[in-house]
């Protein structure tokens, strides 16, 4: 499968200055980050879908400048998902057909929300077609094989895997193993087989499993022990600094990274659970080469 260049496009429409063009991708970043805060289930799924997108791009040869732009897309995929009500994504049943329907407008949603955006074109395929499949079964247009665009079939395969290994209210997520061999069992139907075949190739390398299970660099998922959600810790976080539960408001002491928050007896209030951008995980994205515009 030959993999069509994105340079000319990326670096041929980027006509402003460097250091304004990262200021656009960081406000870019940073609402994608906020909307993701609003799903206590989800802490540190962009950051796995950009941190697995850059990885599969450099591993099927991509370029360090296409690698980046897939990596930013990667992050940004779910920007769309602003417009779906609170009671929809942070329902801990599964979704009705008319739920799942609201869920599937996030890409059209996504998608308008950059068009106008000057770094849009960099973002607008992994935004817009990520639920894509080769069947034509995907949403929100029904593409076919080659039709869907390249970033849109790594950043699907990348979102399809974390989805299946990672918790949700109403179910647990599965092994590694079992979400590998679900992707080998469908590609060329749910997922691209040039991208889906190196994808399980990756999964045999160390830094597959750096980036499983943790919501950045290094730092391993923390949950809440009374009722599940994840627990947004940061790099910044130090030993004996309170965190708490999104959902039940518990409070908790952080152990550092190779331990488990301790309950501290404590509640949050409405300060304890605002969720401001983690600016220095953005800003690493951003930066992770020398190729930011």
């Amino acid at each position: 499968m030959k993999i069509p260049s994105l340079v000319s496009l990326i670096f041929g429409s980027a006509k402003a200055a460097g250091p304004s063009n990262n200021k656009l991708l960081t406000s870019l970043l940073s609402l994608a980050w906020v909307v993701e805060a609003r799903d206590p289930y989800t802490g540190g799924h962009l950051w796995r879908v950009s941190r697995f997108a850059s990885l599969l791009a450099r591993h099927v040869g991509l370029s360090e400048k296409e690698t980046w732009v897939v990596s930013i897309g990667g992050f940004l995929h779910d920007l769309g998902k602003i417009a779906v009500p609170d009671a929809v994504l942070r329902k801990t049943a599964r979704l009705t057909d008319e739920e799942y329907s609201i869920i599937q407008t996030h890409p059209e949603v996504g998608r308008r929300l950059v068009a106008e955006h000057p770094l849009g074109p960099l973002v607008t395929d992994a935004i817009y077609s990520h639920h894509e499949r080769p069947d034509g079964k995907g949403y929100p247009q029904g593409l076919t094989q080659d039709a869907i665009p390249p970033m849109s079939a790594i950043v699907g395969i990348c979102d399809a895997f974390d989805a299946m290994t990672s918790n949700r209210p109403y179910r647990d997520g599965m092994p590694v193993d079992k979400a590998l061999t679900i992707i080998a069992d469908n590609l060329g139907t749910q997922f691209d087989s040039h991208f889906g075949k190196a994808f399980l190739r990756l999964a045999n390398t160390e830094n597959f499993y750096h980036v499983v299970g943790h919501s950045d660099e290094g730092i391993p998922l923390q949950h809440c022990r009374a009722c599940g959600p994840t627990i947004v810790v940061k790099r910044s976080t130090v030993v004996g600094a309170p965190v708490f539960c999104p959902v039940c408001s518990t409070g908790y002491a952080f152990q550092g990274l190779s331990g488990s928050p301790e309950p501290s007896g404590e509640t949050a209030n409405a300060s304890d659970l605002q969720m401001p951008p983690d600016t220095d995980l953005i800003t690493r994205v951003i930066g992770r080469t020398a190729y930011a515009v």
